[in-house]
């Protein structure tokens, strides 16, 4: 009887340090990247992906959410360099499967993560800010999904 008070006592200790809230904490935090480190950053990420994905061919669009700010103008740019056919208004020709882009950009210690993905594969590297842009300050992360 004296095993079987002491589980239930060790259980509930456990089961109030469990928290109720869903929400993960973070220490990033959304950064604004711009003028020649946008730039920098959105082309090394559009080869990357580009190396993932394939080239680009006459039926590969890649769908963006529009957003006005500049590391999205580069990275739109960087991907049309790349061949690619880019739609941020979200009208695609019926016979068109679009490729679906989410990315992120956080800052941490004086360096900046980068992210993207679609529903297949997700990039993710780290940048130093420069004067002339942006260095790589990691290797890339790449993660496939099915």
């Amino acid at each position: 009887m004296r095993k079987l008070l002491a589980h239930f006592v060790v259980a509930a200790l456990l089961s109030s340090c469990q928290t109720a809230d869903d929400a993960l904490t973070t220490s990033s935090t959304p950064v604004a990247v711009t003028g020649p480190a946008a730039s920098a950053i959105a082309g090394d990420m559009a080869s990357r992906l580009a190396e993932q994905i394939g080239p680009a061919s006459a039926t590969t669009t890649i769908k963006l959410e529009k957003d006005t700010s500049e590391f999205a103008a580069a990275l739109e740019a960087a991907l049309k360099g790349w061949g690619y056919t880019v739609v941020t208004d979200g009208k695609v020709a019926k016979d068109v499967k679009p490729v679906e882009l989410a990315y992120a950009i956080d800052g941490f210690d004086g360096q900046v993560l980068a992210r993207l993905s679609t529903p297949s594969i997700a990039l993710g590297r780290a940048y130093t800010p420069t004067a002339a842009g942006a260095a790589p300050a990691s290797p890339l992360s790449i993660i496939q999904r099915n």
